[in-house]
């Protein structure tokens, strides 16, 4: 085939994962040709298709076909409500909408090791995944706090970060879920030279050649000559020394007030922020739906919706499916131009 083949994860069960994913699986055949299969319980997709069929958001009911193999999707890319699916058959008949569960959980986090299993094995050559719900996860006991980790384990990641990026800006993490308070003592030289690296690698992946990546301060005016803080002098400074003795350009610290303008101009091919609101607000500020979450640094193409599981909403037919739209889309672009690259003699 010469298209790309994407994986969505169908998320947590109990929330809009199914909706979207339907939508948006029919949505990226009609519009842009490009043929997915969705990992999940074909039956709650079934239930969610009829709520969507019903409430209009569907001209008719689609038709779940199974897939095993890379072949079976020719078939999906020439029919539009025709929908692949991994069909792990691990939803109760009973399970609610929009209430965090065990049963949810651990389905939940098996659609997520199915989706790495197809995308090292080549059957797929993206995924993406729905929201999850972390309580869920705990109450699962999976033994990850969320995607990003888990993905890295079942892949064989050491060192990797989270990327949010639209079509203006990147922008990867130092630090994401922790308190604000821990900021400090989870920053150090080594993961900012690490995320630096992982961001200039996953560039070049994207035909960038030589990639310019932007670092953000930590306090107010980057410190102003110690008035403000040490943090930059401490810890920013020798980081950059050190990337910049690799030959990556790389410049900073920069005050994180006018950084992210600065990069959404493209002055910056990436900006590279210290805690989980920095980076998040700036992406956000230029669109909630059109965010991208990506995780740099896997051996695979991972991509995600900007969204929570939406509980409130869940099972009524009425989530948008405009964030795992654009998702779908970068992770196929990003497949697209790697497989391109390696193409070349």
């Amino acid at each position: 085939m010469d298209r790309t083949v994407l994986a969505i994860t169908m998320g947590d069960p109990a929330g809009i994962g199914p909706e979207v994913s339907i939508l948006s699986a029919s949505f990226l055949v009609q519009n842009d040709h490009i043929p997915s299969v969705i990992i999940g319980d074909q039956a709650r997709l079934e239930s969610a298709a009829a709520i969507l069929y019903h409430g209009g958001r569907l001209p008719r009911l689609p038709e779940f076909s199974p897939v095993s193999a890379r072949s079976d999707m020719a078939y999906l890319s020439n029919h539009p409500f025709v929908i692949g699916v991994v069909n792990l058959q691990n939803v109760p008949d009973d399970l609610p909408w929009g209430i965090v569960s065990q049963e949810a959980g651990e389905a939940s986090f098996a659609y997520v090791a199915t989706a790495v299993q197809l995308a090292q094995s080549g059957v797929v050559d993206a995924i993406c995944t729905a929201p999850i719900h972390k309580k869920s996860w705990e109450l699962a006991q999976v033994p990850f706090p969320g995607h990003t980790e888990a993905l890295a384990k079942l892949s064989g990641a050491n060192n990797y970060a989270m990327m949010l990026k639209n079509q203006r800006l990147r922008v990867t993490h130092c630090t994401t879920h922790i308190a604000f308070r821990d900021i400090v003592n989870r920053l150090t030289p080594e993961r900012v030279v690490i995320v630096s690296q992982l961001a200039h690698q996953y560039l070049q992946s994207i035909g960038i050649e030589k990639p310019r990546i932007a670092v953000s301060a930590l306090n107010p005016h980057a410190g102003d000559d110690g008035l403000f803080g040490d943090e930059e002098d401490a810890i920013l400074r020798p980081a950059l020394d050190q990337l910049r003795q690799q030959n990556l350009e790389v410049s900073g610290p920069w005050p994180a007030d006018t950084i992210f303008a600065r990069a959404q101009t493209g002055e910056f091919d990436m900006v590279v922020a210290l805690y989980h609101d920095q980076g998040h607000i700036a992406i956000k500020m230029l669109g909630i739906d059109t965010g991208v979450n990506q995780t740099i640094g896997l051996p695979i193409i991972r991509t995600s919706v900007d969204h929570g599981t939406a509980f409130e909403i869940a099972g009524k037919g009425v989530a948008h499916e405009t964030s795992m739209v654009y998702a779908l889309r970068a992770a196929s672009d990003d497949a697209r131009v790697q497989a391109q690259r390696r193409c070349r003699p």
